[in-house]
């Protein structure tokens, strides 16, 4: 794709930089992004994208990108909740973050240079975010461990207050066997 069809077409085409980690998904286990998403980041027709990417299909393995199924496609539409009218002839690819890297170098534009890079610093903030919350789930699993072994010993503890409670509650039984009191002789 060469500078002034890009021009022409980052006009009327693009998403901010801070939506981009909205449109990030996971399907098959992979982080990824829709080939219509990207083609809005590097201000270029879907079309155009996929046209690039076709010439230049050994630059994307299996780990890059793939297409969608129609199942994976229609699970995600849901979750996405997009119109259904937009006519796409075939499924949409779908780039792992090093596919999106690579889109840089068929696009060749300084636009697509810049955006490639605020596309992974999305990936990298979102993998931040999931190890982050991997820390807070231990940490969390960590102090209810704490707390119920701290309950178990307390709990311990309470149970002996009862007893000795209890023991303090029954009756005193003389121990010599003899009366305490006075006697009167009647």
């Amino acid at each position: 794709m060469n500078c002034s069809m890009m021009k022409k077409h980052s006009k009327n085409i693009f998403m901010p930089v801070q939506h981009i980690d909205n449109a990030i998904y996971i399907i098959r286990g992979q982080r990824v992004m829709l080939d219509e998403d990207l083609a809005k980041i590097y201000g270029v027709e879907t079309k155009a994208l996929n046209q690039a990417i076709r010439r230049n299909k050994k630059r994307f393995p299996e780990g890059f990108m793939f297409q969608l199924t129609i199942k994976e496609f229609v699970n995600l539409r849901s979750q996405i909740v997009t119109s259904k009218s937009g006519g796409r002839r075939y499924m949409p690819f779908v780039f792992t973050e090093h596919g999106t890297v690579m889109l840089a170098s068929v696009l060749r534009s300084n636009r697509a240079i810049q955006m490639s890079i605020e596309v992974v610093k999305a990936f990298v903030l979102l993998r931040q975010a999931i190890v982050s919350h991997k820390d807070m789930a231990k940490q969390l699993a960590e102090v209810r461990s704490f707390m119920l072994k701290q309950s178990n010993k307390t709990d311990r503890e309470f149970r002996k207050v009862w007893r000795a409670i209890e023991n303090l509650m029954k009756p005193l039984e003389d121990e010599s066997g003899k009366a305490i009191g006075f006697k009167t002789d009647i």
